[in-house]
């Protein structure tokens, strides 16, 4: 499977500096498709907030999550919460790169923490959106880039780019890195790796993929460089530093699977999700949420698939794979499985390259749908369940 540039598409020049040059010169495109999604389902935010009666300020930056990272932002790693049924959840669980930079901004500006994580996922969703589009472009020309940035904003759970989560924040990361691992920029791929790997656990899925970008490298080249092997060496620092500092704090090497665990968090194959999904065929309307699950999951592995027959390089797929893995077959809360899959931007390339190759009207078309209907679910969804 190929690594390097290249791409199947019909619209750019397949390499060199010129291609390179269009790329960055037309990015401007998918950065403005990216905030005009976002700022669609920003605006139905906030009416639907405003008929329901709450604060789509508060939905945003300071409820679920974005409480703990505010804690960890403003009182550092100490806190912990006895829930109902007599667990103990620790702020631990939670990665520090975005409260640091919660912490780091509202140091040198007037916002606080809450405020801060907006900024910080609002900056991050731009950069996410430029890099995803650099690999897309890359892979299949502009139309193709254009439509998988666009594809991403416009998911149901889409709304969680521009909370303060670091959903955001990670996906910048990653997408940088894996277009730095496709450009053999090895040294940068790993540095954004282990920034990765301190935002979220599944950050290591960015190191394995700069693992096996490097393995395909050194087979083809059969020479294995210096460049090469240090950014190996560096992707998996942040996550295993972080995981290795929860040891020492809780004296145990395995202490950040028992944070976790206290959360409800493990990875048992998928058989817990499997079971609520079994539990939730039965009885009407409950039925159709088993239904729901079924077809979101199956349509999941379809697109896998699909990455898979398309011949996306081993990167992407690796990558791809083990977000997936993590997101399906862990036994946490089930409601985040969506939002735990929104890094696997590359499962939409398989889609945004069909729309690419169809009449401009008919894509735009199937886009403005999509946002609409991303912008009313999410709206809903703040003023529900919310993304715990």
């Amino acid at each position: 499977m190929r690594v390097g540039p290249g791409r199947t598409g019909h619209d750019e020049p397949a390499d060199g500096s010129l291609a390179q040059a269009s790329a960055l010169r037309r990015a401007w495109t998918a950065v403005a498709a990216f905030a005009a999604v976002r700022a669609l389902g920003l605006l139905v935010l906030a009416l639907w907030s405003r008929v329901n009666d709450s604060d789509a300020h508060e939905l945003l930056s300071a409820r679920w999550d974005s409480l703990w990272y505010v804690r960890v932002a403003e009182s550092g790693y100490d806190f912990t919460l006895t829930a109902p049924d007599g667990r103990v959840l620790s702020d631990m669980a939670f990665f520090p790169l975005l409260p640091w930079l919660e912490q780091a901004v509202a140091a040198v500006s007037p916002l606080g923490p809450g405020d801060a994580g907006l900024l910080i996922s609002g900056l991050a969703g731009v950069a996410a959106a430029w890099g995803m589009y650099l690999i897309g472009h890359q892979l299949h020309g502009h139309r193709a880039g254009l439509l998988l940035v666009t594809l991403w904003a416009a998911v149901p759970v889409g709304i969680v780019e521009s909370m303060a989560y670091s959903e955001a924040l990670f996906v910048a990361l990653a997408a940088w890195a894996l277009y730095a691992v496709l450009g053999h920029r090895w040294i940068e791929a790993g540095l954004l790796a282990s920034l990765a790997g301190l935002t979220r656990p599944v950050g290591l899925a960015v190191a394995a993929a700069l693992w096996a970008g490097a393995a395909v490298e050194a087979r083809r080249t059969r020479h294995v460089g210096a460049r090469m092997l240090t950014g190996a060496m560096i992707a998996p620092l942040g996550a295993a530093g972080y995981i290795l500092w929860v040891g020492l704090r809780r004296g145990s090497p395995l202490a950040y699977l028992d944070v976790q665990a206290e959360w409800g968090n493990g990875f048992d194959g998928g058989l817990a999700y499997g079971k609520f999904i079994v539990a939730h065929l039965g009885g009407w309307p409950v039925a159709l949420a088993g239904i729901g699950l079924i077809a979101g999951t199956a349509l999941a592995l379809w697109a896998y698939g699909a990455c898979v027959r398309q011949r996306q390089p081993l990167p992407l797929l690796v990558y791809t794979g083990i977000v997936m893995a993590l997101a399906l077959c862990s036994s946490g809360y089930f409601g985040s499985k969506p939002r735990l899959l929104l890094p696997a931007f590359p499962l939409l390339l398989p889609v945004a390259l069909a729309l690419s190759r169809v009449r401009v009207a008919r894509a735009a078309g199937v886009v403005a749908v999509l946002a609409l209907g991303s912008a009313v679910y999410g709206a809903s969804w703040l003023n529900g369940s919310g993304p715990p």
